[in-house]
């Protein structure tokens, strides 16, 4: 089996490059960035044309696609160049290149939006995002659905877990915790901690990333991968303080991730996923902190 890695150089798509190279019989394609590579797909799906894609497609032939490509932050033409024309490109090109192709694609949680306190949200819930990044991520979910391709979009929660990049809370977290070091009068100013959210390992989004990829028949068009509960921010932060050893403060002020503004309350039921997939999360929220630390310590780009 061909199995088509996008985004293999980031957070995610590392993970799930990981994961597929090691099943028997797959062989892993990656986009590559080198302008004078046949396989050069730019991995930015936002400034390849359709009739390039097209062409790097029919030469690679895959069998699944697994789009792992996407920004988490910038000014909202950029989140839309890459989360809302790149999958719509992609789409474009793989219903001319390689139309029996499973298209799988990382979608967020965050395209639901405010979630209702107390109740996990199902994959048939309305979606009202109220960032620029959920309505791009929404809007790049509506391209691959309506494309007509054997698609499947996974809504992930908040990740977690070793690797975790320093422009989100747990991976900025490690990074500031590693230079406080073991000084007990350090003290680290974050946003307001009091949200909800669903936190899952990054290594169980990229099983399910996988397994959706060699699933055999058709999958729902919309998938849940999340934890399953909902966590306080506040009780991540202090558990991977705890984790660190740290022994200096920490302080609440306001403000926060404009990602997360106006969303309190994030949970998703992940019933349909474990139907279809038979997946269900491996690992605790302790155990993707004990991780996240461990990588932290070993080295920012660390993959475990």
């Amino acid at each position: 089996m061909r199995i088509l890695v996008l985004g293999s150089t980031g957070y995610l798509g590392g993970h799930v490059a990981q994961q597929a190279g090691l099943l028997p019989g797959v062989r892993l394609l990656q986009a590559a960035r080198r302008p004078d590579a046949g396989a050069d797909l730019v991995a930015d799906l936002a400034t390849t044309g359709t009739e390039r894609l097209a062409k790097a497609l029919a030469d690679l032939a895959p069998d699944a696609v697994l789009n792992c490509a996407g920004a988490v932050s910038g000014d909202p033409v950029r989140l839309a160049e890459v989360n809302a024309r790149g999958p719509a490109v992609l789409c474009a090109a793989l219903r001319e290149a390689a139309p029996a192709a499973r298209l799988v694609h990382l979608g967020s949680a965050a395209e639901y939006g405010p979630g209702v306190h107390g109740e996990r949200t199902t994959e048939s819930a309305p979606t009202r995002p109220t960032s620029p990044y959920g309505a791009t991520k929404l809007a790049g979910t509506v391209a691959v659905g309506a494309s007509g391709l054997d698609a499947v979009v996974l809504r992930v929660g908040n990740p977690v877990g070793p690797g975790a990049p320093a422009a989100g809370l747990p991976g900025g977290l490690a990074l500031r915790l590693r230079a406080a070091g073991g000084d007990p009068g350090a003290v680290l100013r974050l946003g307001d901690l009091s949200a909800h959210r669903d936190f899952v390992d990054v290594r169980d989004v990229a099983r399910a990333a996988v397994l959706a990829a060699t699933a055999p028949g058709p999958l729902p068009a919309v998938l849940n991968i999340g934890g399953g509960g909902a966590v306080p921010v506040r009780a991540l932060v202090h558990g991977l303080v705890r984790t660190a050893g740290f022994q200096g403060r920490i302080e609440e002020t306001a403000g926060g991730s404009s990602r997360s503004a106006g969303v309190p309350w994030q949970c998703s039921d992940i019933t349909a996923a474990r139907e279809a997939l038979d997946w269900t999360p491996r690992f605790r929220l302790e155990d993707s902190l004990a991780a996240l630390w461990a990588a932290q310590q070993a080295g920012p780009t660390a993959v475990r």
